[in-house]
């Protein structure tokens, strides 16, 4: 598969220090969000997002602030993935990130970049995302009840720093 992309993705992967940042993956999703402004995709029901993406927008559905990112430093593989972040309030961002199961990382992640290709995510800067006016209008929907199981997977910020 040729992607328009592959000339910036392969200067990417020249940068140790931007692999090492997950550069080239932000940049990937940021391309999707800046896709998705220029042409909007066909409106997304919330019915078709996965539990995951769902979770997100629940949790995000306060603020709207999700960050994506990975703790660099971290002994084990598995908490350097790279994993969302969603600050709920102004004293409480969460993680959706698992280190004893990467699979719990990588599935909420995945739920993270459906939001992105519904256009229900906008990327601003670096790592730093939010949910769009039509992000904030699902989230809204969202029962708590659906997604408790989900969220309960989610952990304090920190807790793998």
């Amino acid at each position: 598969m040729d992607w328009p992309e592959s000339d910036f993705h392969g200067q990417m992967a020249g940068s140790w220090e931007a692999l090492g940042e997950g550069a080239p993956t932000l940049a990937a999703l940021a391309g999707v969000c800046a896709r998705a402004v220029v042409h909007p995709p066909a409106p997304v029901a919330l019915e078709e997002l996965s539990g995951e993406a769902q979770a997100i927008l629940f949790a995000a559905g306060e603020r709207g602030v999700i960050e994506v990112r990975g703790v660099s430093t971290a002994f084990e593989a598995p908490a350097r993935m790279l994993a969302i972040y969603v600050e709920e309030d102004p004293q409480r961002t969460i993680a959706f990130r698992d280190r004893e199961r990467p699979e719990v990382t990588l599935r909420f992640f995945e739920g993270f970049c459906e939001l992105c290709r519904g256009g229900l995510v906008l990327h601003h800067l670096h790592r730093d995302f939010s949910l769009t006016k039509r992000g904030f209008e699902l989230a809204r929907r969202v029962e708590r009840e659906k997604v408790a199981e989900l969220l309960e997977l989610a952990t304090e910020f920190g807790l793998h720093d």
